[in-house]
């Protein structure tokens, strides 16, 4: 894997205005935000000067000035993410006791500070406070911040780029989009910068853990058009993995159909009951020294769906620390990552018509 370095990222101070197109589950919103305040330094964490990287110019969200001491040592993301207030029985809670329990790891305090410094606020931009009404099904907007962002030293590849469409692989360990303590170390924010295009989102995502495939959309205009290519189920998907095992099986190929659904703790998934909404089909391509080889091909796409299916199937992924036992939290090793690549992805363009193939250009770590 390319390495980039984590020390040495001395902050530039930016006059700078930035449209920012944010998309989630719940639909799309643009908005615009306007910096015309100097940007602090910031140091992104532990370094890793042997790695050797260049500066990266960083900006930072609202309140960025007010907040000057503590910036100097937090990432604050310059895109705002979105919540959507659920529907729950009265009496409704306090937003800040919603925000609370929805993100445990930031707590009730630190949300009233973001309050304070207008780092929350509703669709008209109008900041959230704490004696702000519940109402079901309302949508905040928030900046990310964290303390000490962790830095990942592996490269991200672009493989493919058009007006339309980005195609990149991305390293073990890097999320796709900010979430937990990643707020610019992520796939998206690093695009964004490469390309200057903020108007860029995923198609599709690949858990943190995992490495290759993603592809983004880089138009609004012709979004639905790559979107509707995944949720059609028109795209072929290929993953190659490499689990343990004591003995060769019996068979070399499976279809595994299943629910899964959220399960304990709230980051890890479960199979349960009822109607089957995860489907995939597994080859085993090798052995060699107890290190058996699969060929992977996820008809759906929901979360750690491969990863599970395989651990039910008795093939736990190397290096898995989340199936099938969840394994205390520990800092990342980055020469140990979690043995799953999203090798290849198939599809007919929808604007053209041609056939699109894109595959990974990286490998597990012991390929037969």
């Amino acid at each position: 894997m390319k390495s980039r370095s984590a020390t040495n990222r001395r902050e530039q101070r930016w006059v700078r205005v930035d449209v920012s197109l944010h998309e989630s589950k719940y639909g799309q919103t643009g908005f615009i935000i306007i910096f015309l305040f100097p940007i602090p330094n910031c140091s992104q964490g532990p370094g890793l000067g042997f790695l050797g990287l260049k500066p990266e110019p960083k900006v930072h969200g609202p309140g960025a000035q007010a907040n000057k001491r503590r910036t100097d040592f937090m990432g604050i993301s310059p895109y705002p993410s979105i919540v959507t207030l659920p529907e729950t029985d009265k009496p409704y809670p306090s937003i800040p006791t919603f925000l609370k329990e929805r993100f445990p790891k930031v707590g009730e305090k630190r949300w009233l500070a973001r309050m304070a410094e207008g780092k929350v606020l509703d669709e008209q931009g109008t900041p959230i406070t704490p004696d702000t009404p519940y109402t079901p099904l309302k949508r905040l907007r928030y900046f990310r911040e964290t303390e000490e962002e962790p830095v990942i030293p592996f490269e991200e590849d672009i493989l493919f780029q058009n007006e339309d469409l980005l195609v990149a692989c991305k390293p073990h360990f890097l999320p796709v989009i900010p979430g937990g303590p990643y707020v610019e170390e992520c796939l998206l924010h690093r695009l964004k910068k490469k390309t200057d295009n903020a108007l860029l989102t995923p198609v599709n995502r690949i858990d943190r853990e995992t490495a290759g495939i993603v592809l983004f959309s880089a138009r609004k205009e012709t979004r639905g058009l790559y979107q509707s290519l995944f949720m059609t189920g028109k795209v072929g998907k290929t993953y190659r993995a490499a689990c343990r095992i004591v003995r060769p099986p019996r068979r070399r190929e499976w279809i595994v159909e299943n629910r899964i659904v959220k399960g304990d703790p709230w980051f890890r998934m479960k199979t349960a009951p009822g109607e089957a909404n995860a489907v995939s089909r597994v080859r085993l391509d090798s052995i060699k020294d107890q290190t058996a080889f699969f060929t992977l091909s996820p008809v759906t796409g929901k979360k750690h769906q491969l990863r599970l299916h395989m651990s039910e199937l008795g093939f736990g992924l190397l290096n898995d620390r989340y199936y099938p036992v969840l394994e205390p939290e520990r800092p990342d090793d980055f020469q140990n990552p979690l043995q799953l690549i999203a090798e290849k992805v198939s599809f007919r363009d929808p604007i053209t018509g041609t056939p699109m193939t894109f595959e990974s250009p990286r490998r597990l770590l012991s390929p037969p």
